[in-house]
């Protein structure tokens, strides 16, 4: 896109239901990425490799959870220039997700508003789509890659613990992360998974799990846990020390809110769902200083939420991130954000350069 307006096309797509233009973007990038017109695409990745949880990302940006959910356009976000991509949430088994409409533009807060629910083609499709890839197929450094991995949302809470080892034996060979979501507000009481007891439960399985898949496959994939904005400072203090205590690599902070008050009386404010976007930037900003308040220095952090400009991505930063990942912002503003938010970052605190 970077040889035709991104001004042009959002307004184009903005004429459109939010969810079919969504659809019809990733239908669009899948067809371009494996042919010469990927050159439509393409912007040169800026320099600024770091090291983080034992892996070299090319630069700080990368791409979040949630756009590309059954990893069909990892080629095509390579050549926009990431520095790492995350695709997913993919769970056990297909299902389509919560009823239409489930997608809400609210353009005078930069924001969106989504309660999708995991909708995907379940894992056996996503990990085809992935072995597909002809970027992944070169390793690194061309992209670090991230997996995340979900429950069904007809599996009880109190057998999610299940759904989630199954996603991880599924994805462990393919990913060079595994980022575990229990924090999207849209699948019914997932996010009881961040209560002490069960958190326990779920992060020792999932780390006894990856010691048995690291000796199987003879590689240590990291794990991060993807978590959500509207926690208290008890909550954030009680997920920090588990992190630790369980030898998780690293945290992604955060998921959308459900908090309102920033867009109160715009139109579908009051929609169901998680809000994203320019409102998610200080919430996720509180969350992430915290965390690091806990963890100390030297513990990844990636933070996500509310970036649109440079500047967004470099307040990250400052409150505590190692990188940052864009989402909403990529809607509103398009692949010049990226590298507009790398230089940014790579201007503020430039990475560790490897050799």
């Amino acid at each position: 896109m970077s040889w035709i307006p991104y001004g042009l096309t959002r307004r184009a797509l903005f004429a459109l239901d939010p969810e079919h233009a969504h659809e019809l973007t990733l239908h669009t990038l899948q067809r371009l990425q494996h042919t010469p017109l990927l050159g439509l695409l393409a912007q040169p990745r800026v320099h600024d490799p770091i090291r983080l949880a034992g892996l070299t990302l090319p630069n700080r940006v990368g791409l979040a959870a949630g756009l590309d959910k059954n990893a069909q356009c990892i080629d095509a976000w390579a050549a926009m220039g990431f520095g790492f991509v995350e695709v997913g949430t993919v769970t056990p088994r297909p299902q389509p997700g919560n009823p239409k409409p489930r997608l809400f533009r609210l353009p005078q807060a930069q924001a969106l508003i989504n309660r999708f629910g995991f909708n995907n083609e379940g894992l056996e499709a996503f990990v085809a789509h992935v072995r597909a890839s002809r970027v992944r197929q070169q390793g690194q450094p061309a992209l670090v890659l991230g997996l995340n991995i979900g429950k069904n949302a007809d599996t009880p809470i109190e057998r999610a613990v299940e759904d989630y080892l199954l996603g991880l034996r599924g994805v462990y060979p393919y990913a060079d992360y595994v980022t575990v979501n229990i924090s999207s507000p849209n699948t019914r009481n997932l996010r009881q998974l961040q209560s002490d007891e069960a958190l326990e439960r779920l992060l020792a399985a999932l780390t006894d799990e990856r010691a048995r898949l690291a000796d199987q496959h003879g590689v240590h994939r990291p794990l991060f846990l993807k978590i959500a904005p509207d926690l208290d400072e008890a909550q954030i203090g009680a997920i920090a020390d588990a992190l630790q205590r369980h030898g998780i690599d690293g945290v992604i902070a955060t998921n959308t809110t459900l908090a309102r008050e920033a867009v109160q009386g715009l139109p579908h404010a009051d929609e169901a769902g998680g809000l994203s976007g320019a409102p998610l930037a200080a919430p996720s900003n509180r969350v992430i200083a915290a965390l690091r308040a806990r963890l100390g220095p030297g513990f990844p952090i990636i933070g996500v939420g509310g970036i649109l400009s440079g500047d967004d991505a470099v307040a990250k930063l400052r409150a505590g991130a190692d990188a940052v990942q864009l989402y909403t912002g990529l809607i509103y503003r398009g692949p010049a954000l990226v590298t507009e938010a790398a230089r940014a970052l790579r201007d503020h605190a430039p990475g560790t350069r490897a050799g």
